[in-house]
């Protein structure tokens, strides 16, 4: 079992910890497969009313990996890699229960898409997010943008995406990206004592009102997560991405054509 996500449980309030902060909770494939099992316990407890995710160290989490890329999926597409995240990241869709995000430090790429795609999100003053994924030849392929226009409108979403600038989170309140904005210090109590108060309320009002909300967005979340795997799997093998990683090494301009 991978340690550098953890699943801790108190009553009826989960809490998964993002351990890795030596290296800035950057995810790799073990993390997530972790991460994605701990979704699947937390969904087959029936005790658990409220989830709580958050994070060691200065940052939520750097998104992802870089260093890792390439070395823990064998003889998977970049298709079979994207269609594996997507279903073991739709299982916080599937929840019964809500899950509450605490942001510090950065929330970056993926890591920032999975945080749209919960429930409540609380930063400390402190916090950052970005897609910078365009700056590195691809798209933003977790979801989260389809919720982030929902939340934002296209100019902020499309800003963010298009240039991959970061927003602080006195400005991602204002967005409605966060819903609270704390101390560092004050960000663990507050995202427990929102729990706390989503536990006590009775859970099927809890669940029909989740489910309330779900439809009002899940549709276009899923939506997004096809037309992405479609766009991102066509950009994987496309020539401006290729001249684009030609480019990079080769510390050259380079020339794209749009194919």
């Amino acid at each position: 079992m991978d340690t550098r996500v953890r699943l801790a449980i108190d009553g009826p309030i989960a809490t998964i910890t993002n351990a890795n902060p030596e290296k800035a909770n950057a995810f790799d494939d073990a993390m997530d497969a972790r991460l994605f099992e701990i979704f699947a316990e937390i969904a087959a407890n029936r005790d658990l009313r409220a989830v709580i995710w958050r994070a060691d160290g200065k940052s939520f989490s750097s998104g992802r990996d870089v260093g890792a890329i390439g070395t823990g999926a064998a003889g998977l597409t970049h298709h079979e890699l994207m269609t594996r995240g997507h279903r073991g990241i739709q299982r916080i869709l599937n929840l019964d229960v809500p899950v509450i995000v605490a942001v510090q430090g950065w929330a970056i790429g993926a890591s920032f898409q999975r945080a749209l795609l919960c429930d409540i999100r609380i930063a400390s003053e402190d916090a950052k997010f970005m897609l910078p994924e365009v700056t590195h030849g691809v798209i933003p392929d977790t979801g989260g943008v389809a919720r982030l226009f929902q939340i934002c409108g296209h100019g902020v979403a499309a800003d963010m995406v298009l240039t991959g600038r970061p927003m602080p989170a006195a400005e991602a309140l204002g967005h409605g990206v966060v819903s609270r904005v704390v101390a560092r210090e004050d960000l663990d109590t507050t995202a427990r004592e929102v729990a706390e108060k989503i536990a006590a309320a009775p859970f099927v009002t809890v669940k029909m009102a989740r489910r309330v909300l779900a439809h009002l967005s899940e549709h276009d979340v899923r939506s997004s997560m096809a037309e992405e795997l479609i766009a991102q799997t066509f950009i994987n093998k496309s020539d401006d991405f290729a001249e684009f990683q030609a480019a990079r090494a080769e510390e050259r301009s380079a020339h794209y054509t749009g194919s």
